[in-house]
C-alpha cells in the first residue's frame, strides 16, 4: 500500500486528495488535510473518484476512418491532413475546441501548436460557456482576469453575498467551509440571491427570489443606493478608480427608489433594502457569484455591476472583501492562463496588447516557420461551430469536452459536425456522444494518470499527479499533442519529454518582458518564481497561489491590497452598466422560463461520475422541475413524464415538484447525454443568444413549452452488464428512456405507447411483452408473473447455470422494487454464482421479505434513502444529528444536510396537519 497526493478533477475548488494504492489500483481517497482548498474535506464525488476508475468502457486504441491502429499511423494521419487542409485553404481553416479538463501543460502545448505554428487563431474552449464573462469583466475593471479573493476571505468575512451560485451542490467543500466559517462566527451574515430556493438557503441569513435576468438591474439599483445615502468610499474612490460618475449617472438611468427596483426584481421591498443596508454598512463583504450571473447575453455587465458597488464602497483588497467569481471547471483558470481562449495568445497576453504578438513570437521562435502569430482573435465556440456550418473551417480538433451537449443549438452542432471535413478527437470513454462525428480518434488518459498542474476559483496552483499507467495505449494528451507537431515539422519547438519542462516554459514566458514594453503595466499573471524546476522540485510543488516571482517568492493570497490596479493609469475602472432583459424572450408558444445547471452527484456529461453507480442514485433520471401550481396548469403530475419544447429541440424529464421554483419557470439539469438518455439533451432547449462582450451564450434564460408525454406503458428493465445485447433496439422503440448504471447490471427506465414508432412498440403497447424479450434478450423469458386487474407483467430470465441475465417489470407506472436486492443477484452473476432457491421463489417480487424500495438516494456517501429518513423522523429522530447517529447519513461530506433538514420540516408540517380528534363532553 502506498500513499499519493493529488487533485480532485471536479469542479473549480480544487480540492487536494490522498489516493491510497494497492497492486496498481487505487482502493481509497479521502481529502488531503494538508490542502489550504480543503483542508481534508470531499463531496460525494470526490470520494468516489476510485469508483470511476477501470479499464471498461475506456478508449485504448487510436482509430482512423473507424479502423484502430497503431499511433504512428494515427499521428501521421493527423499531421497529413491538418497540414493537406491548411495547404489548401490556409491557417485560418484549422481550429481546435479544449476543455477546462485539460491539465495546464496540456493546454500550454495545445495554443502554441494551434496559434505559434499552424497559425490559425481559431483555438477556443468551455470555458467560454461558463468563465467568460467573469474573464472579460474582470479586464475591463482591474486590467487583468485576475481574481482578487482567496478562500479565507470567506472566513473574515462580515457578509457574504452569493449570486447566482448554489454553493451546496456546485462546489459543495466551499460551502461547507463557509457553514462552518458561520457557526465559528455568529456575527457572518450570508445573503442568496437566485431565483431558486436551492439547498445553498440553508445558511442564509436573507434570500432574495430575484426573477431571472434582473441581476444588473439590483447592483446598479445598489450603488444609486449606496450614493444616494453617502455610503461610498470617496476616498478610495478619488485615489484608486476611475469612471465613477459614468458609472453612477448610468445606475440612475431607471428609478433608483428600491420600491422601483423591487417591482423590476420581482422581490419584497424590504428584503431589498434590508440587503442595500447590509452591504453599504460593511467593509468586509465578499459578493461570490458564478454562471447564474456569467451564462446571460448580458453577464460581462453583471459581472462588472457587482464589481462596480465593491469598487464604490472601497470593499475590495482588504480580508474578507471583494468580488469572487467561482470557477466551474477543476482548470478553467489554468486554461486562461495559457492563452485557451479565442481571444488570447497565452500568458495573460491579448492580441490588443501592445507588443504581444511580437513578444510571444521572438519566445516561441516562430518566425521561422510562420511570419508571425495571428493578427486577430478567432471564432469564440458558437461562431466556431457556425464557422464550421458555413464551411469556413475545415479540420477542427476536440479534447476533453462534448459541444454535442453543452452548446446551445445542439442538433445544429451535430449537423456542423457530420459536415466537417476533418474532426480529431482526443477522448478517454468509448460511451463519448462525439465519437460518431470523428474522422480520428485519439485515446487519451484520464485522472489518475495525468500528470501536471491546475489552477482553481483562488488562483492556487496544484499538482494532479499521475498514479496509474493509461490503459491500453492510451497516451497524454500533452504527448499527442507534441507528436503531432513533429510530424507537422515543428519538432524542435516540442521536443518536450516531461510536463515540468512545459511548466518551466509557460512560467518563463509569464515573466518574459513582463510590463517592459512602452506605456505597459506589469501583467499580474507572473509564475516566473516557478520556473528553472527540475522534474523532484516539480513533482514536489506545493499547492501555491499565483502571481509567484521576486517580490512574492511564497505566491500572494489577496491582490490589489495596495489599491494599484493593471490598468495602464494603475486606477480600476467603474462601467456604466444599464441592465438588459434575456434575450431569449417568453410568448404565446413559449411561455416558461427555463433554468439550467448541474445536480449534486454528477459532472459535467457524466463520462466520468456516470461510471459510479452510488452517484446515480440521487437523481437517477433526467428531470423537469416547476411548481405544483405550475404543474397543476399544465396537466403534468409528479414522477409522471413531461416534455419541454425550445428553440432547438425537445426535452424529456420526470416531473419533480418543488415550492423552490418560481411560477412560471423550470428547471433542468446539464448532465445528460445521449449515452444516457435519447431526448435530455439541454443544449437542444437554448437559442445561440451570446453576450457582446464575451461571447458566453446565455444558458440560464430559455424560453419553452411544457406539454404531458402521453405513454401507454413504462418498464424498468435490468440487463446485466456482460449480456452482449444492443440497446437500441428497445431504445428506438421507446418515446423515452434513460440508462442508470447499478453496480452489477444496466438499468433501463423505458415508456412508450401506440405513437411510438417501430412495431415492436405497438405490440408493447398491447402488452405483448414475453414475445418482445424473446426476440430482443438472448436469454428467454424463464420466470413471469401477471397482474391481469393492471396489466402489470415481471418477467426475468434467468440462464442454464441458474445466474440472473435481466430482469423486467412492465405495464402502468408502479412504484420500483428493491433494486439494490436485485442487483445483488447481477453482481453475484458476474462473479459466476446462480440464484439460490430462497432468491429465485423471491425474485418476481424483486426482494426476499417484499419490503419495497427504500425510494431516492438522499445520502449518496452512504446510500441512505428517503423513505429511511422519513421513518427515522417519524420515530422521533427529528434532528440532522440524531439522523447521523440512527443511520450515518450526513456524517460524511455534508452535502445532503439541508436536503435532510428539508425532510425534517416537510414532515413536521404534515404531522401539524393531520386532524385532531376532539371528544366532546356532555
Amino acid at each position: 500500500m502506498r500513499e499519493a497526493r493529488t487533485t480532485c478533477p471536479y469542479c473549480g475548488v480544487g480540492c487536494g486528495v490522498l489516493a491510497s494504492v494497492e497492486n496498481e489500483r487505487i482502493v481509497e481517497v479521502q481529502g488531503d488535510p494538508e490542502h489550504p482548498a480543503n483542508f481534508g474535506r470531499l463531496c460525494v464525488k470526490g470520494s468516489a473518484l476510485h469508483e470511476t476508475l477501470g479499464h471498461h468502457g475506456r478508449l485504448t486504441r487510436p482509430r482512423v476512418d473507424g479502423v484502430e491502429t497503431d499511433w504512428n499511423t494515427a499521428l501521421e494521419a493527423v499531421a497529413e491532413r491538418l497540414a493537406a487542409v491548411r495547404a489548401a485553404h490556409g491557417p485560418q481553416a484549422l481550429a481546435a475546441y479544449l476543455s477546462g479538463q485539460l491539465l495546464t501543460e496540456d493546454y500550454y502545448v495545445a495554443n502554441k501548436l494551434f496559434k505559434g505554428f499552424l497559425g490559425t487563431p481559431h483555438l477556443d474552449t468551455n470555458s467560454r460557456l461558463c468563465m467568460a464573462s467573469a474573464v472579460a469583466a474582470h479586464k475591463r475593471a482591474f486590467g487583468a482576469d485576475a481574481v482578487p479573493c482567496s478562500y479565507e476571505d470567506l472566513e473574515e468575512a462580515e457578509l457574504v453575498v452569493l449570486v447566482g451560485s448554489n454553493l451546496a451542490w456546485n462546489h459543495p467543500v466551499l460551502y461547507q467551509r463557509l457553514k462552518v466559517a458561520k457557526q465559528r462566527n455568529p456575527l457572518l451574515r450570508v445573503v442568496v440571491i437566485d431565483p431558486r430556493v436551492t439547498d445553498t438557503c440553508e445558511i442564509a441569513d436573507l434570500y432574495l427570489g430575484l426573477k431571472p435576468g434582473s441581476d444588473a438591474r439590483l447592483f446598479t439599483g445598489l450603488l444609486a443606493w449606496m450614493a444616494k445615502r453617502n455610503k461610498l468610499d470617496r476616498v478610495y474612490l478619488e485615489a484608486h478608480t476611475q469612471g465613477f460618475e459614468e458609472a453612477l449617472a448610468a445606475a440612475r438611468e431607471q428609478d433608483a427608489a428600491v420600491e422601483a427596483i423591487a417591482a423590476d426584481c420581482d422581490v419584497d421591498a424590504e428584503r431589498l433594502e434590508t440587503f442595500f443596508y447590509w452591504f453599504a454598512s460593511h467593509l468586509h463583504v465578499v459578493t461570490l457569484f458564478s454562471q447564474g450571473v456569467n451564462q446571460s447575453s448580458s453577464g460581462t455587465d453583471k459581472g462588472n455591476a457587482i464589481i462596480n458597488c465593491h469598487l464604490a464602497g472601497g470593499k475590495i483588497g482588504l480580508p474578507g472583501a471583494g468580488p469572487f467569481s467561482i470557477t466551474g471547471q477543476p482548470n478553467a483558470m489554468g486554461g486562461r492562463e495559457v492563452g485557451g481562449l479565442a481571444n488570447q495568445l497565452a500568458a495573460h497576453m491579448d492580441y490588443d496588447t501592445p507588443g504581444a504578438r511580437d513578444r510571444v513570437t521572438r519566445f516561441w521562435a516562430t518566425e521561422r516557420l510562420v511570419p508571425c502569430l495571428p493578427e486577430a482573435p478567432g471564432h469564440k465556440a458558437v461562431a466556431l461551430f457556425e464557422a464550421i456550418e458555413r464551411g469556413e473551417v475545415q479540420a477542427l480538433w476536440i479534447m476533453a469536452t462534448n459541444p454535442a451537449v453543452s452548446l446551445p443549438r445542439a442538433d445544429r452542432v451535430r449537423a456542423a459536425l457530420e459536415k466537417c471535413p476533418l474532426v480529431i478527437v482526443s477522448e478517454c470513454m468509448a460511451n463519448a456522444d462525439l465519437l460518431p462525428y470523428a474522422d480520428i480518434v485519439l485515446p487519451a488518459s484520464s485522472w489518475s494518470e495525468k500528470n501536471g498542474t491546475v489552477t482553481n476559483s483562488e488562483r492556487r496552483i496544484s499538482r494532479q499527479r499521475g498514479i496509474l499507467p493509461p490503459p491500453g495505449e492510451a497516451r497524454h494528451d500533452w504527448w499527442i499533442v507534441c507528436e503531432v507537431a513533429k510530424r507537422l515539422g515543428f519538432g524542435e519547438a516540442f521536443a518536450y519529454t516531461h510536463p515540468c519542462e512545459i511548466f518551466d516554459e509557460h512560467a518563463r514566458l509569464s515573466g518574459f518582458e513582463n510590463g517592459e514594453g512602452p506605456g505597459e503595466s506589469r501583467r499580474l499573471f507572473d509564475i516566473s518564481g516557478l520556473a528553472g524546476l527540475d522534474r523532484d522540485a516539480y513533482d514536489a510543488l506545493a499547492p501555491i497561489q499565483w502571481p509567484v516571482n521576486a517580490g512574492a517568492p511564497h505566491g500572494t493570497a489577496r491582490l490589489f491590497t495596495d489599491g494599484r490596479f493593471a490598468t495602464p493609469g494603475g486606477r480600476a475602472r467603474l462601467l456604466p452598466v444599464r441592465p438588459r432583459p434575456p434575450a431569449q424572450a417568453l410568448d404565446a408558444a413559449r411561455p416558461l422560463r427555463l433554468n439550467t445547471g448541474r445536480v449534486r452527484d454528477q459532472w459535467h456529461t457524466m463520462t466520468r461520475t456516470g461510471r459510479a453507480p452510488r452517484l446515480m442514485n440521487h437523481r437517477a433520471e433526467p428531470f423537469i422541475e416547476l411548481t405544483p401550481e405550475d404543474a397543476a396548469e399544465w396537466g403534468v403530475a409528479e414522477h409522471g413524464l413531461a416534455r419541454l419544447e425550445g428553440a432547438g429541440g425537445d426535452y424529456v424529464g420526470r416531473v419533480r415538484l418543488s415550492r423552490g421554483q418560481r411560477r412560471g419557470e423550470v428547471f433542468v439539469p446539464m448532465h445528460w447525454s445521449g449515452y444516457f438518455s435519447g431526448t435530455a439533451r439541454m443544449g437542444t432547449l437554448l437559442e445561440a443568444h451570446l453576450d457582446p462582450v464575451s461571447g458566453q451564450p446565455e444558458s440560464k434564460h430559455g424560453a419553452v413549452a411544457l406539454a404531458p408525454l402521453a405513454v401507454e406503458w413504462e418498464a424498468t428493465l435490468l440487463v446485466a452488464d456482460d449480456l452482449g445485447v444492443a440497446e437500441s433496439s428497445w431504445c428506438d422503440e421507446s418515446r423515452y428512456w434513460a440508462r442508470i448504471p447499478l453496480h452489477g447490471c444496466q438499468r433501463w427506465q423505458l415508456a412508450g405507447g401506440e405513437s411510438a414508432c417501430g412495431g415492436v412498440a405497438k405490440k408493447a403497447a398491447q402488452r405483448d411483452w414475453l414475445t418482445w424479450l424473446e426476440a430482443t434478450l438472448p436469454v428467454a423469458p424463464t420466470l413471469w408473473c401477471t397482474d391481469p386487474a393492471t396489466g402489470r407483467l415481471r418477467a426475468a430470465g434467468v440462464d442454464a447455470a441458474g445466474r440472473l441475465r435481466w430482469w423486467l417489470m412492465a405495464g402502468p407506472p408502479v412504484e420500483l422494487p428493491n433494486l439494490a436486492w436485485l442487483d445483488a443477484r447481477f453482481e453475484e452473476a458476474r462473479a459466476g454464482v446462480g440464484l439460490s432457491a430462497q432468491h429465485r421463489r423471491r425474485l418476481l417480487a424483486g426482494c426476499d421479505d417484499g419490503a419495497a424500495n427504500q425510494g431516492p438516494v438522499v445520502c449518496s456517501c452512504h446510500q441512505v434513502g428517503q423513505r429511511a429518513i422519513l421513518e427515522a423522523i417519524r420515530e422521533g429522530d427529528d434532528s440532522v444529528e440524531a439522523l447521523g447517529a440512527r443511520l450515518a447519513c450526513g456524517t460524511q461530506c455534508g452535502s445532503c444536510v439541508p436536503e435532510l433538514k428539508s425532510l425534517i420540516e416537510e414532515e413536521k408540517a404534515h404531522a401539524s396537519a393531520e386532524p385532531i380528534e376532539i371528544t366532546a363532553v356532555a
